[in-house]
């Protein structure tokens, strides 16, 4: 996986430049506040929210335990219908596959719906490598790519950008790009809005080569399905000649049936409404309508081996919606570049480290990113245990060993101060195991807690430069309770 923002750091050192920026803190916290609420609010709508959300869930574990023949039952129905379906096994493969493709039309730019799984294996780099434009058509990824930035949100790219800055990125790189920026360009959102439909309109005129993603592939007829909220994507898929779709092997549904269930959950999970503004569907291709071309790459680049995982795979059944991160009190403070990926937030420090491997100081670092709070796991509506994989994966890093991705074998090095973890807890262990040695420690913390320092000292320094030590009691639990049950003794 090539997701990797390359140079950047481990989380705890991205975190700690992130929580300094007040700019950035102040955007983040308005705008994830803003669609909790209204997430909240859409949610509460449906008295069957609970049901929908475990229909979710079991279809997603049914297909994914049936994976193979489910994909294999897609290619056929995509190839009854026109398309061709190309198998990349990892990120080089699927760029070396589209770029070929690309180039065999002849084009040399190409206009692109906002797709995660093209910027998971970084497409863009690679066509620009191959002398090939792609130009970003989402109003969010349009301004990350003007930009020069990185996409810091899944639903909102540019959440991270107030709308002074967006202005004056439009002014300051759209000519670069193609038609410039209208003259005194204010930053009200309806002249942006204008200012991006302008620059837009003859990029979507001009292509004869469109790239997109989908949020879902419908197993029995072969159908793609994109939810967005601007239209542009829907330019993209019905303008130009050729379509190309890079999609994740595990995107698929069953059947339409199961398809309606995630059209009311993810709407309201995302942008907070009742229904998906632009619900785009194709299925091969037609002599009449659309692309006279269709070409579909399936997409593992790591998701065979993390669905091995009986607990890690869970993070397959991921739909998008960005729920978790509008909720994860880390993600609104440190924002989504610190996570070193395309995916941010919880479900990128649980899916980014099972895609990649674990063999980065990054990815060793994003299990640890979260505060275990539940917050996350509460708002999925397809109830991915967050939390659980956290954990999970903080064990594999901790004991470290050999991963498999994609074939290759990666050596997983155990956490830094394991050992002194280690040695701590078997000290615990062993007091907890003997009531006297307890008793008398605690009754010794107890009397000498003025004495105890506010910070761990030595090994524990790092674990206590972002916590306060709790504060000994006067008196155990053990003693109080002894003290006040009517004298009748200690309790063993």
């Amino acid at each position: 996986m090539s997701g990797t923002f390359v140079g950047m750091p481990a989380f705890p050192a991205a975190a700690h430049g992130a929580v300094a920026d007040r700019t950035l803190r102040a955007n983040l916290r308005h705008a994830t506040h803003t669609i909790r609420d209204k997430r909240a609010r859409a949610v509460t709508e449906l008295d069957d929210w609970a049901e929908l959300r475990e229909a979710g869930k079991q279809i997603k574990d049914h297909t994914l335990r049936h994976l193979d023949t489910y994909l294999v039952q897609l290619e056929e129905a995509v190839v009854r219908a026109g398309g061709t379906v190309h198998w990349a096994v990892d990120a080089d493969e699927a760029n070396s596959l589209v770029t070929r493709l690309v180039q065999e039309t002849g084009e040399r730019e190409v206009v692109k719906v906002k797709s995660m799984a093209t910027q998971e294996i970084g497409l863009n780099e690679a066509l620009e490598e191959a002398g090939i434009r792609a130009y970003e058509t989402d109003l969010a990824e349009l301004i990350v790519q003007l930009g020069k930035d990185r996409p810091s949100h899944i639903l909102v790219p540019a959440i991270h950008r107030n709308r002074g800055e967006i202005r004056d990125i439009f002014e300051h790189e759209m000519a670069s790009w193609g038609r410039p920026a209208p003259e005194a360009l204010a930053d009200s959102p309806a002249e942006l809005a204008e200012a991006a439909r302008l620059h837009l309109r003859e990029k979507f005129l001009r292509a004869k080569v469109g790239i997109s993603g989908a949020n879902f592939m419908v197993a029995e007829t072969g159908t793609l399905v994109i939810l967005e909220s601007e239209g542009n994507g829907r330019m993209c898929l019905t303008l130009p000649e050729t379509l190309i779709s890079v999609v994740g092997i595990e995107k698929i549904v069953p059947t339409w049936r199961d398809l309606e269930v995630f059209l009311q959950t993810l709407p309201r999970s995302s942008t907070a409404e009742r229904m998906n503004p632009y619900t785009s569907t194709w299925t091969g291709t037609s002599d009449s309508d659309g692309p006279r071309t269709f070409h579909l790459v399936l997409l593992d680049n790591g998701r065979t081996d993390t669905l091995a995982d009986e607990v890690g795979r869970q993070a397959l059944r991921c739909i998008r919606c960005s729920a978790c991160l509008n909720v994860c009190p880390v993600y609104e403070r440190a924002g989504g570049h610190a996570y070193g990926s395309v995916y941010p937030g919880p479900i990128g420090a649980i899916l980014s480290p099972q895609l990649r491997g674990m063999g980065s100081e990054i990815d060793r670092s994003l299990p640890y990113a979260s505060s275990l709070c539940g917050a996350c796991y509460e708002v999925c509506p397809v109830a991915i245990d967050i939390p659980e994989v956290l954990v999970h994966l903080r064990e594999r890093v901790a004991e470290g060993g050999e991963v498999v991705r994609n074939g290759a074998r990666i050596t997983v090095r155990p956490a830094k101060g394991h050992a002194a973890e280690r040695a701590a807890m078997r000290a615990t262990a062993w007091a907890f195991g003997r009531p006297g040695i307890l008793r008398t420690g605690q009754r010794l913390a107890s009397r000498t807690r003025r004495l105890h320092p506010r910070k761990l000292p030595g090994p524990g320094k790092a674990w206590g430069a972002s916590r306060d030590l709790p504060e000994v009691p006067q008196e155990s639990f053990r003693d109080w309770w002894a003290r006040t049950d009517g004298g009748k003794g200690e309790v063993k």
